[in-house]
């Protein structure tokens, strides 16, 4: 089964607007899980634009379903993570100013950097996912790092599903069969939304996890935060 992780950044977003708690974000967390979501995902940035690290720590001591943190792994996201002991890691290359996760590593140039960053998660127990583009390459040198798992940047597929969707999957079931041959773990995200979703699960239903924020949390404003969960997991059935 593929499991739905919701990923909450963007209600920190609308908090931090206004500051103050409104929405507040332990909340949400929490009826997602009653909702149905078998995860919750973080991604704080060093500016804590969104998610703070403060949440992260709330976070931990409430929920009861799979905890993910993903970001770049600065030494301060490092200390954080270790410190904290969520089930994942994603590590994700963004800049410390992207608006949002824009591409996955370079997993052969960073060999050894990413390298060493998997095996001090691991060695604290943490199972550890690399964010990469759905190239054969960089799926095979993410499982030459170590990691247990690969995450597929989803934002290509997403943009050319509506022209295409049989030629928009095509690069991603392909990375998806590396990941499988190589005894990978296989996660997926950015801009995966209820329109394309059932489609890449149709087409790579052994994805283990689907990670989803930004459309999730909009088509929550239309439908309610329990009919949006319920909607999407649908879409992995």
């Amino acid at each position: 089964m593929t499991k739905l992780s919701v990923n909450i950044n963007k209600v920190a977003t609308i908090r931090n607007a206004r500051g103050g708690n409104v929405p507040n974000v332990c909340t949400v967390a929490i009826d997602c899980e009653a909702f149905g979501a078998e995860g919750i995902t973080v991604h704080p940035r060093p500016d804590e634009r969104h998610i703070r690290f403060q949440d992260v720590w709330d976070l931990k001591a409430i929920l009861k379903t799979e905890f993910n943190i993903e970001g770049n792994p600065t030494p301060e996201f490092r200390k954080l993570v270790l410190a904290v002991k969520p089930h994942q890691v994603t590590l994700v290359p963004d800049a410390h100013d992207a608006i949002t996760s824009n591409a996955g590593w370079d997993t052969e140039k960073y060999c050894d950097f990413l390298t060493e960053i998997t095996t001090e998660f691991q060695a604290a127990g943490i199972r550890v996912s690399i964010f990469v583009d759905a190239q054969a390459r960089m799926v095979e040198y993410a499982a030459k790092c170590g990691a247990d798992r690969v995450e597929l940047y989803t934002e290509p597929y997403a943009t050319n599903y509506p022209l295409n969707r049989e030629k928009a999957v095509a690069p991603f079931v392909d990375a998806a069969r590396v990941a499988k041959r190589l005894g990978l773990g296989l996660n997926a995200g950015h801009d995966l939304s209820l329109e394309n979703l059932n489609y890449l699960h149709t087409m790579i239903p052994w994805i283990d996890e689907v990670s989803i924020g930004h459309a999730l949390i909009s088509d929550a404003l239309y439908l309610g935060l329990e009919n949006t969960i319920k909607a999407y997991k649908s879409m992995l059935l």
